[in-house]
């Protein structure tokens, strides 16, 4: 049973090769430095008859855009790329330039058994690019028993850069307890991220913070900012709660000295009956029936 299975997977196999046709590469992985050149090898069998050729390429963004269409360069590449059979260079690379390239085959005609051969194949273009000069973002002010968190900024270099700290020019290990310089503190390290992250925070942990971003194609560092630890002033936060509560007591004063010395009293409004006029009236002496009461 499982020898025709492996049969029929063969046959499977080999007609989707025959469709596809065969595209290969020597080197699929490309590497190079920011202004050198790169070449991209798209070789393909006799299988293409009348090939088509299609270049495209994938950025960062996942967007695609054409490099090789219709036969021509786009705009883009025209005045620094060039085409050869079975092949694609682009001169002055820039970090920009980082991402996929594809090449896509296809015969123009159809082979005798009806089918359109069709191939294509992934380049992976990586520009080597040094760090710049990364930035420290350090709090200058922090206190003992709270949470700190310092960054290490750099987005130019290509791979992307990996992240030291260094505290009063001593590099400070991704674990501090390996440490005996650093065994009293408590701080996360992501060298990856650059991110630094003290919890909680001690009196140790004060002085002068600086990082270093690098790749395989150099290293910068930032330049140093101090971090001060300071005590929760419990002092003053007692001297603050009761300044606050004289005032509320002054002014919950002031309210009932003025509603006893009459400055709230309220407004009597006074009354007004009114009765209706008698409906008889003597023709010879003219009474005033409707009156006024207040």
């Amino acid at each position: 049973m499982s020898a025709m299975v492996s049969a029929r997977l063969l046959v499977i196999l080999s007609l989707v090769a025959e469709a596809l046709g065969a595209v290969s590469t020597p080197k699929q992985n490309i590497t190079v430095k920011e202004g050198d050149a790169a070449e991209f090898q798209c070789q393909y069998t006799s299988d293409f008859q009348s090939p088509r050729v299609e270049w495209k390429f994938v950025g960062k963004d996942q967007e695609t855009s054409l490099v090789y269409y219709d036969g021509a360069l786009t705009a883009p590449y025209k005045d620094r790329a060039s085409t050869y059979p079975q092949g694609l260079g682009i001169g002055n690379i820039n970090r920009k330039d980082t991402g996929d390239y594809v090449c896509e085959v296809t015969s123009s005609v159809t082979n005798p058994d009806g089918k359109t051969s069709y191939g294509e194949i992934t380049f992976h273009l990586v520009v080597l690019v040094p760090p710049s000069v990364p930035v420290a973002q350090v709090p200058v002010s922090v206190t003992t028993g709270g949470v700190a968190q310092l960054a290490c900024i750099e987005n130019d270099s290509s791979p992307p850069a990996l992240f030291k700290w260094y505290k009063n020019k001593i590099l400070m290990p991704d674990n501090p307890k390996t440490s005996p310089t650093f065994q009293n503190s408590s701080y996360t390290l992501d060298s990856k991220t650059g991110v630094l992250k003290f919890d909680p925070v001690t009196k140790s942990d004060a002085g002068e913070y600086y990082c270093e971003a690098g790749n395989p194609e150099g290293k910068q560092v930032s330049a140093a900012v101090r971090m001060d630890v300071n005590d929760v002033n419990v002092g003053g936060i007692v001297a603050a709660v009761i300044i606050v509560l004289l005032i509320l007591a002054l002014i919950g004063f002031g309210v009932w000295f003025a509603y006893h010395r009459g400055y709230f009293a309220k407004k009597t409004n006074k009354k007004v009956i009114y009765s209706q006029p008698s409906d008889t009236r003597s023709d010879r002496n003219f009474q005033q029936t409707s009156s006024f009461l207040v």
